[in-house]
């Protein structure tokens, strides 16, 4: 005999016109990547929390016994490629625009110039002079 509404007052369909009826899921186990989602969103937080109570003196223990995985974490942390991306290069410049890039260039290095002249042209100042060793001046203590 089928389940249908004129044999059990009660019956609910689990689908109507093909679709799933309100109350009934598709998937009663879950999605897969929803568990994982969930798992990894329970998991980095209790991680987080336990990091505020006692991260920096686990961090300052490792450093201390096992410098060596100190440094392993340290380095893990720098990533390994860094991608430049070239947005303005010089073919995409007009050539006024290259002209003036150049005299700005050639102003910040007569900037710099003009700063090491200022510290070469400083005044000398005299030292009395320390006798050379083995001059007969202090002696040194033998060893």
């Amino acid at each position: 005999m089928a389940l249908n509404a004129k044999a059990n007052p009660n019956y609910v369909p689990k689908r109507i016109n093909g679709k799933f009826a309100p109350g009934w899921s598709g998937n009663p186990g879950g999605s897969l990547e929803a568990t994982r989602r969930s798992f990894n969103k329970d998991f980095l937080l209790a991680l987080a929390a336990d990091f505020k109570k006692h991260g920096a003196a686990a961090i300052e223990k490792v450093r201390k016994t096992q410098p060596a995985a100190y440094m392993k974490i340290c380095a893990l942390l720098v990533p390994r490629e860094m991608q430049i991306e070239r947005s303005g290069t010089i073919k995409q410049m007009s050539d006024e625009q290259i002209e003036e890039a150049i005299a700005a260039i050639r102003a910040m290095l007569d900037v710099r110039a003009d700063d090491a002249a200022q510290v070469i042209e400083g005044e000398a100042e005299v030292v009395p002079s320390l006798p050379a060793p083995g001059s007969g001046g202090t002696k040194m203590p033998k060893v």
